[in-house]
């Protein structure tokens, strides 16, 4: 597999593969498969692996803690995260501290090479579209982020436990670009790579959230990024893996699927699975160090390495698809 420049590892292998679908988020899957899917991501040159504790309640941090146990990890890369919210700028250390402590024991290691804040950053007054009630437990104030949670990860660095740290490229959209900008900017971020140009369900601070100005200005910063949601959480799939949630809440992810109707014609016209072309445009986009998987199995997985494999597409192409979901006003 193709390795990529990504500053803080030095070069990372194309492909990611993410806790999402080994953690049960992206359908059902069982133990014994997410670990022999995790063994062929490593027999195909896969060198990264992006967990959180929150992907099966440490299920995906287990899974990759049974592969490696007892085993020497050489040059594969671990990233996970931790959800913080708004807390009291004294209690963030000890907060993410305990987070990455129960993540280090479901890994059974001592470091993770990248740990990234999982909560969605806003400016201090910012008022979520939905959920405001819970604003403070869902979303890092600015403020906390700058003045705390900074030094936090710089602490545990100077410690020894996390080599660099980083920030998922989802929340307010302005709050965003401003940590992007900030004095000291984010050693890695996360960035949402779709020809839809949605985050779908987790997209829910902001009605103003655009992935791509976010991309944008993490490639004009020269900020390391890491691509997430390549299929929309299986909107650009042929088929959703799962049912929609009794709650509602993932509801837009359910609308896209709708939306990409148009990009599974062009798939189907242009002789390829909507997948395999959604993980082929993601993998063109430029500065794109990356692009994290939410595969469940071997099957999914071979996909995608077979996508990788593929020439990249041309920018004819990508604007080919671009064209065809131009009918959407939100793009």
């Amino acid at each position: 597999m193709k390795k990529r420049s990504f500053k803080p590892f030095g070069n990372i292998s194309a492909l990611t593969l993410g806790g999402g679908g080994l953690g049960q988020v992206w359908g059902e899957t069982s133990r014994e498969e997410a670990v022999a899917t995790v063994i062929l991501a490593l027999e195909n040159g896969i060198n990264h692996f992006d967990v959180a504790p929150m992907y099966g309640n440490g299920e995906a941090e287990s899974v990759i803690g049974e592969v490696f146990k007892g085993k020497a990890i050489n040059d594969t890369r671990i990233t996970t995260k931790c959800s913080l919210g708004t807390l009291p700028d004294e209690e963030v250390y000890d907060h993410l501290n305990k987070s990455l402590t129960e993540s280090l024991n479901n890994l059974n290691m001592e470091k993770v090479d990248l740990f990234l804040l999982h909560s969605q950053l806003r400016e201090d007054d910012f008022q979520l579209q939905i959920l405001n009630s819970h604003r403070d437990a869902l979303t890092t104030s600015l403020s906390c982020y700058f003045n705390a949670v900074i030094p936090a990860f710089e602490k545990l660095k100077s410690e020894g436990k996390i080599t660099s740290w980083g920030i998922g490229g989802i929340g307010q959209n302005k709050a965003i670009i401003d940590a992007i900008n900030y004095s000291i900017p984010p050693e890695a971020i996360q960035c949402v790579v779709n020809p839809l140009n949605s985050a779908g369900a987790i997209g829910y601070v902001d009605k103003a959230y655009d992935p791509n100005s976010i991309l944008k200005a993490a490639q004009e910063s020269d900020i390391p990024i890491l691509g997430i949601r390549a299929v929309q959480a299986g909107a650009l799939t042929s088929k959703m893996d799962r049912e929609p949630h009794k709650s509602g809440r993932d509801a837009k992810d359910f609308e896209d699927y709708v939306r990409a109707e148009p990009f599974r014609e062009f798939a189907k016209e242009y002789g390829d699975t909507p997948s395999h072309l959604a993980h082929r445009y993601a993998l063109s986009v430029d500065k794109i160090s990356s692009i994290i998987l939410g595969v469940k199995n071997r099957k999914e997985l071979l996909e995608c390495i077979d996508a990788e494999l593929a020439e990249p597409l041309t920018q004819d192409e990508i604007d080919q698809i671009n064209t065809v979901l131009l009918a959407d006003k939100d793009l």
